[in-house]
């Protein structure tokens, strides 16, 4: 490698821009997002909308509306700019705003990842708990000593994941996605017939109209767990869209788009809004309520193991342990990242040890995961205003001729006009927040319009319209450095395309999984709901769905896992 690109070498590849030749097409973001947003917390977020109030017509027109609203956010406003820039936010952020800004957005990202792998781990001990007959945890705190003792052997074995082994999680994960939609489906089809029973005294339904009556009958009935009128569309499609303000507003999910080819990648968001936060939510609320009604209790308090345990038998436990622990997994890894940002002299490992510890004493806690939708709201919120004054560095400055990079440019060692927009737009948004003036689903709007008008006043009066022809010559020569290291990377890194693996054991392996452990469900669950005629053939359907799914599953998990190791090794 030449002298002239010795000092870009040298750097960490996090501070670079995405080298061309690293890019993904559509497919990979795609299966990254359907595996990303079926999660554990499916099974708490369904439930909540039943608690709530809402009714049918409310959650299958607000979910489409706010899902497709945050596809469009995705693709409209986090695409353009990680495609733009070709960095991670953590790394946009301790280039253009400073050290101090950076240690306080850090430190923020700790706490908000911290309670949500707690509370992954938690819906996670939920399903343990029933395998030991421990009672339900209806209360804030633990009132067993033994869920407590569950938790936080749960959560002893996810920091130690985290800890050690982050990338085999992340394998484990890219093959659970197909599983775990079809389960999160399979669940609400296997449970429909014995709601419709309960309020009609049949297990068919006929038609699309039957289910819609059904569902708002029994799951979303408009009334809430306290019986008063619940929340309405209005309230629907703002959580939907507020659910991942962090990610798209807030331009989290810079971190994975940096390496889309094309902004319109971002569209591929919705194979997670559109099925995680859609028809998972709903199934989730199926499942939830007719366990309540079988427990003779309130939906508010019913635990994801055990709805999941009375929809999918013993493959139930499998999904909440799953889905809780791969999520828990990454927010823990993100956690431990954010930590050694604020504290650069301890490893990432020492940082993620020590995150862990916090994490696992928040599992024992099961009020986190239960207020799972205000955490994510408020989540949004505190982060929201840092992608508004992004979005008016890379939008905004350029059309009014201020510099995008003049923090860089000016040299100066922090980014005061960020730090005072972020403290701004807070008060902002906690105030609407205390006088109750609009849902607090959508405070992230108004909060991010002011963080973007009030960032692009102060920016000016700190320099932001000025030139700074010397730096910017400086930073054009960088620029072309980069470039230069990264044509040299490409040769490097070249990949040699091999032949595809077209052998007959590979594809008896690909079609074990497909069929055994997809297919196979698939057809079990449709026989379920379509083919009980009555209370007898639906508990015979039903066991029989039982007994095999979990075999069904052992198979899909051990052959989808060789598949991979073998793609990997010959790929």
């Amino acid at each position: 490698m030449n002298n002239q690109n010795q000092s870009v070498a040298e750097m960490d590849d996090e501070q670079l821009p995405v080298a061309p030749h690293r890019l993904h097409g559509a497919r990979h973001f795609l299966g990254l997002y359907a595996a990303e947003h079926v999660a554990a917390t499916e099974f708490v977020i369904g439930a909540a909308f039943v608690a709530l109030g809402a009714t049918i017509y409310d959650i299958l027109i607000g979910l489409m509306i706010g899902n497709t609203l945050a596809v469009m956010s995705f693709w409209l406003i986090t695409s353009p700019i990680a495609v733009k820039t070709r960095l991670s936010l953590y790394t946009y952020i301790d280039k253009h705003m400073g050290e101090k800004f950076s240690r306080f957005y850090n430190g923020a990202n700790v706490a908000i990842f911290t309670a949500i792998s707690a509370a992954m781990i938690t819906v996670s001990a939920t399903a343990v708990r029933a395998l030991f007959d421990i009672p339900p945890q209806t209360y804030p705190y633990p009132t067993s000593l033994y869920f407590a003792i569950v938790a936080f052997a749960v959560g002893t074995i996810v920091v130690v994941v985290a800890y050690k082994g982050f990338n085999v999680v992340s394998d484990f994960a890219s093959i659970c996605a197909p599983w775990l939609m079809l389960m999160f489906t399979a669940g609400g089809m296997v449970l429909i017939p014995a709601l419709n029973e309960s309020l009609t005294g049949y297990t068919s339904l006929n038609s699309f109209s039957d289910f819609i009556s059904l569902a708002g009958a029994t799951v979303f009935t408009g009334v809430n767990a306290e019986g008063q009128p619940g929340i309405g569309i209005w309230e629907v499609i703002g959580f939907a869209w507020a659910a991942n303000t962090f990610a798209h507003f807030g331009l989290v999910d810079m971190a994975l788009l940096r390496y889309a080819k094309k902004t319109r990648y971002g569209l591929a968001t919705a194979t997670g809004m559109m099925f995680g936060h859609y028809v998972a939510w709903i199934s989730a609320a199926l499942m939830g309520a007719a366990t309540a009604a079988l427990m003779k209790t309130s939906i508010a308090i019913v635990e994801p193991g055990d709805v999941a345990w009375y929809a999918l038998g013993a493959t139930g436990f499998v999904i909440v342990i799953v889905a809780g622990w791969t999520t828990a997994n990454s927010n823990l890894y993100r956690a431990g990242l954010a930590a050694q940002a604020v504290f650069p002299e301890v490893s990432r490992t020492q940082v993620t040890l020590l995150v862990g510890i916090a994490v696992v004493a928040g599992s024992c806690f099961p009020y986190v995961y239960r207020n799972i939708l205000p955490l994510l709201t408020y989540a949004g919120l505190i982060l929201v205003p840092i992608g508004g004054i992004v979005f008016a560095e890379q939008q905004i400055f350029p059309r009014i001729g201020y510099k995008a990079n003049w923090f860089q440019l000016k040299g100066i060692k922090d980014n005061t006009p960020a730090l005072v927009t972020w403290a701004i737009s807070l008060v902002f948004g906690f105030t609407l927040n205390a006088i109750n003036i609009i849902p607090f689903f959508y405070l992230f709007l108004p909060t991010w319009f002011v963080s973007i008008a009030v960032y692009t006043i102060l920016a000016k009066k700190h320099g932001a319209a000025d030139s700074y022809p010397e730096a910017e010559k400086r930073l054009a020569e960088h620029e072309k450095e980069v470039e230069s290291y990264h044509a040299q990377l490409a040769k490097e890194e070249a990949v040699v395309v091999k032949e595809k693996d077209t052998s007959l054991l590979t594809k008896a392996i690909r079609a074990t999984w497909i069929v055994i452990g997809i297919v196979i469900p698939a057809i079990l669950a449709w026989r379920v709901l379509f083919n009980s005629p009555d209370l007898f053939t639906y508990y015979e359907n039903r066991e029989m769905f039982y007994d095999l799914a979990i075999w069904c599953t052992v198979i899909y998990f051990v052959f989808a896992w060789w598949d991979l190791q073998r793609s990997k090794k010959l790929g």
